[in-house]
């Protein structure tokens, strides 16, 4: 009987040889030769399943952000809605090792495409994933607000803003001083600025 080939999961192993490539080594490292050196395939494999870089590149990159659109689509949070919403906040902060390779990643991938000209490529990657954490935080105060836990006169907008560029500073900082802005610190921090929102 033939032997089944999942092609969705070796693009996968291909992008993730990726991953610790560029990790390890940044990602100008990562050529073909020792993207397939690292998978311990051959680079005729990986040229099969990617025949140009800039494909290779992209599918890693959108890789990174579909591991973490699935797991904040996985979370059930238990508690009160302040209580949930630091949860899903949390999920997009590299608080664990998993997540600071996840963002370790994605910022060399961010200044790849800062790189670039044009407005293609890996860019469209970097606005998408801008947009979507936007959105996730314009989603989970509108959920406050529908449960009637902000503070009356609460630009929604303005926090959304506020909120968003909240995070992404904590996710650098937790990338590049985990020592000084440790989970516990992350986690405080979110909770003072949510807690001022609140009624």
């Amino acid at each position: 009987m033939p032997k089944i080939v999942d092609h969705e999961t070796r693009r996968e192993e291909i992008a993730e040889a990726l991953w610790r490539v560029v990790r390890r080594d940044g990602i100008r490292a990562a050529s073909v030769r020792t993207i397939a050196a690292e998978a311990g395939w051959s680079a005729g494999a990986v040229r099969y399943y990617f025949p140009d870089q800039a494909g290779l590149l992209s599918f890693a990159m959108d890789l990174v952000s579909r591991r973490v659109t699935e797991r904040i689509s996985a979370l059930q949070p238990k508690g009160d809605a302040p209580t949930a919403v630091l949860r899903y906040l949390e999920e997009v902060i590299p608080l664990d090792a998993e997540r600071r390779s996840e963002f370790d990643i994605w910022m060399s991938f961010m200044a790849q495409a800062q790189a670039e000209s044009g407005a293609g490529g890996l860019r469209e990657h970097v606005d998408k994933v801008h947009d979507g954490l936007r959105e996730l935080c314009e989603m989970l105060l509108q959920a406050l607000a529908r449960e009637g836990v902000l503070r009356e006169g609460t630009d929604l907008r303005r926090e959304v803003e506020r909120l968003h560029a909240l995070i992404d500073g904590l996710a650098l900082h937790a990338s590049i001083q985990p020592d000084r802005t440790t989970p516990t610190r992350v986690r405080q921090i979110l909770r003072h600025h949510l807690d001022g929102m609140l009624a």
